[in-house]
């Protein structure tokens, strides 16, 4: 039986992606469900290797079609761009931050050609893309760009809990001013499209509340009163499986023991840490609303540990897991 075909671009090459990728490569539970096509420098994957000790072998390719799809073979499109002379591990360095990104828009481009079903990618370094004259903050704002999506949907994903985000990488402050009933309703009409490509057609979503115990009927704030529930209530009214405003305190434990289908979190670490905190490792994130499907482990580059072989790959597998799990369905 074929196997989902998964595009993995190494992430930064000074970072701990490398190693990740390796050792994800070996790992039963990934490459039982998943075939995978690395996309990376054969130097770096070469040195990978042998840091980690793991037995692969690596199979150059030209594109994916071209892979031999068996245990012990690493599969790699090898772009050949970095200069091993001026590599360092756990260093901001434009040349690695320049490969990085040269990684992703490969991997992107055999998405957008159906040449794989899916991307997942290991982490990159913000500095680093900077110092590489490369003008974007992050993962998803290249994915946004490269597949001409204006503002792709961000999933965290840990066990059966699905947290989305109607905000992120913006202060509290700027947060505030961003909780408008348009966007509510945009964004989980959005967001239940999304649930749809990945095959969760099923159950209800939440939106979680903004203040402590969802305002208290305007003890400790209006923003639930007048903006939420009647965002709510209107998408109701259309059809729409949702509820809100619920208490953050509370939501997230009764979507991970299944009373909703997922919670709309209203600001970056709202979310994060409820997920992380339920399994740091396992929490993956999922870029949707796009033409195509990225799943992304949720650490950094962890430059303090990069070349080190302490780096732990649980969440890689994850990622790719999660790639061949919702690709086919995202992908009909």
């Amino acid at each position: 039986m074929t196997k989902p075909l998964i595009a993995v671009p190494i992430g930064d090459p000074a970072g701990v992606g490398p190693e990740i990728v390796v050792k994800t490569l070996v790992s039963d539970e990934a490459m039982d469900v998943a075939d995978v096509i690395v996309i990376g420098d054969h130097q770096i994957i070469e040195q990978a290797i042998k840091i980690t000790n793991v037995k692969l072998t690596v199979n150059i390719v030209n594109s994916p079609k071209d892979g031999k799809y068996q245990k012990g073979v690493l599969n790699l499109i090898d772009l050949n761009n970095i200069d091993m002379s001026r590599f360092a591990f756990g260093k901001v360095n434009g040349m690695c931050g320049k490969a990085a990104y040269e990684y992703i828009a490969k991997s992107i481009e055999l998405a957008m050609n159906r040449e794989v079903l899916a991307v997942a990618t290991p982490p990159i370094n913000k500095e680093s893309l900077r110092a590489g004259n490369i003008n974007f903050i992050g993962h998803t704002e290249i994915f946004g760009a490269l597949t001409k999506t204006p503002d792709p949907l961000t999933l965290f994903q840990v066990h059966k809990l699905r947290v989305f985000f109607l905000t992120r990488h913006v202060s509290l402050l700027e947060m505030l001013g961003m909780i408008k009933k348009d966007r509510i309703k945009d964004y989980v009409k959005r967001c239940t499209d999304a649930l749809k490509k990945l095959g969760v057609t099923e159950g209800t979503m939440a939106v979680a509340g903004l203040n402590p115990h969802s305002g208290e009927h305007g003890l400790f704030g209006w923003e639930e009163v007048n903006v939420i529930a009647p965002a709510c209530k209107e998408l109701q009214d259309e059809g729409f499986n949702v509820v809100g405003p619920v208490p953050a305190d509370s939501v997230f434990h009764q979507a991970h023991q299944g009373r909703y289908n997922s919670v709309l979190s209203l600001y970056h670490d709202q979310g994060h840490i409820a997920t992380k905190t339920l399994d740091f490792e396992r929490t993956i994130s999922i870029t949707a609303g796009m033409p195509i499907l990225r799943t992304s482990v949720d650490h950094g580059t962890a430059f303090d540990i990069a070349g080190k072989n302490i780096v732990s790959e649980v969440s890689m597998v994850e990622a790719v897991k999660l790639a061949a799990e919702y690709g086919p369905n995202y992908n009909r």
